[in-house]
């Protein structure tokens, strides 16, 4: 005899009960949820003004020291995950200070980070004993495992973002870091000694000089001084693609792939008019607005874009953007986690 539904649920109820405490759990109650149809992201779309999270960084810097702080960052938490220290499920991002003659002490850590110049020129960041001179709207990679630090020299304030892989190396239980014994790394080699070496499509021959970069990872600093130039020739010369408009994709030069094993960057150009037509992927993605103005369309949400905004589109969340004035946008995103992983996918509407 088959049993009646309030029967039978009253069983399962009963079947769940005695198991919990043996840490088992019905799959047929959560298959929906844990294999659905497309992805559906915990969270949200969000836009943060510079010019807000700025005020809020020099009050703090009135307050505690980078040395105090190790990192005087403060965080954009996604309103849709609160509590994971998470823009998107595997991306983290904060806005980080350097006051005029601090040092934020040298460490290392399994995370990859990113560092994009929001504010300030003439400070740096040091990896393994390199300094990288910073200037507004550079890219700045820490890969992991290696040793950095940043130093304010100059007479002004420093504000970059970072973008860091957090969420996804919590995922896997796999984080590991250490801190020197110094504040500083001993230097290795002149300011900008890598990007002479590895910064004009070019590498040393063996032997014709000493490899102090690892080799599967040697460049560290894409300057605004050359990306840029790269991008408006681009814009004059090529047509437009309808989804991305111009795009050029930051690249390791070791291997043609993403700059980060886990994390993807890029720029775009939009011209003042153009509107981008419907796109979405699985990589969530933050962008910073570097130089321009527009707006975000997501559906019936309309987020405004002005210079230096940093905006977080989660994974396959449908998006277009409108560039009222020439638009620049910088980009990163989990894609390249999740092209290893043969799960990344995009859809042009």
């Amino acid at each position: 005899m088959t049993s009646r539904p309030n029967d039978q649920r009253a069983r399962l109820e009963a079947l769940y009960a005695d198991m919990a405490p043996t840490s088992l759990t019905p799959l047929w109650e959560s298959l929906h949820a844990l294999v659905t149809p497309e992805p559906v992201s915990p969270a949200v779309p969000w836009r943060w003004t510079f010019g807000e999270v700025r005020d809020f960084l020099l009050r703090a810097g009135d307050i505690i020291s980078a040395e105090q702080a190790e990192r005087r960052v403060l965080i954009m938490e996604n309103p849709g995950i609160p509590g994971q220290s998470a823009i998107t499920p595997s991306l983290y991002a904060g806005l980080q200070l350097i006051l005029p003659g601090e040092v934020a002490p040298c460490h290392r850590h399994t995370q990859n980070a990113l560092r994009f110049v929001m504010e300030g020129s003439g400070a740096f960041t040091a990896l393994d004993g390199e300094k990288a001179v910073m200037e507004p709207f550079d890219l700045v990679l820490t890969p992991s495992g290696q040793w950095h630090d940043h130093g304010n020299q100059t007479d002004q304030p420093m504000i970059w973002l970072d973008g860091l892989d957090i969420p996804t190396v919590r995922l896997f239980d796999a984080s590991f870091a250490d801190r020197l014994d110094v504040a500083a790394h001993p230097e290795t080699a002149p300011p900008g000694d890598t990007l002479t070496r590895y910064g004009h499509n070019m590498r040393p021959l063996s032997g014709s000089a000493a490899d102090r970069r690892p080799a599967n990872r040697p460049l560290f600093h894409y300057r605004h001084a050359d990306w840029r130039p790269a991008l408006s020739a681009l814009a004059a010369s090529a047509d437009i693609d309808a989804h991305l408009g111009h795009a050029l994709e930051f690249l390791n030069p070791a291997d043609g792939g993403a700059v980060l094993s886990t994390i993807s960057a890029h720029v775009r150009q939009l011209p003042a008019g153009f509107e981008t037509r419907p796109r979405r992927s699985t990589d969530g993605t933050v962008f910073v607005v570097v130089d321009g103005e527009g707006t975000l369309l997501l559906g019936e949400k309309e987020l405004p874009l002005t210079p230096r905004d940093i905006v977080v589109v989660p994974s396959w969340t449908t998006h277009q953007f409108q560039a009222r004035s020439d638009l620049v946008l910088f980009a990163y995103s989990d894609k390249a986690s999740q092209q290893k992983l043969d799960l990344y996918r995009e859809q042009l509407l």
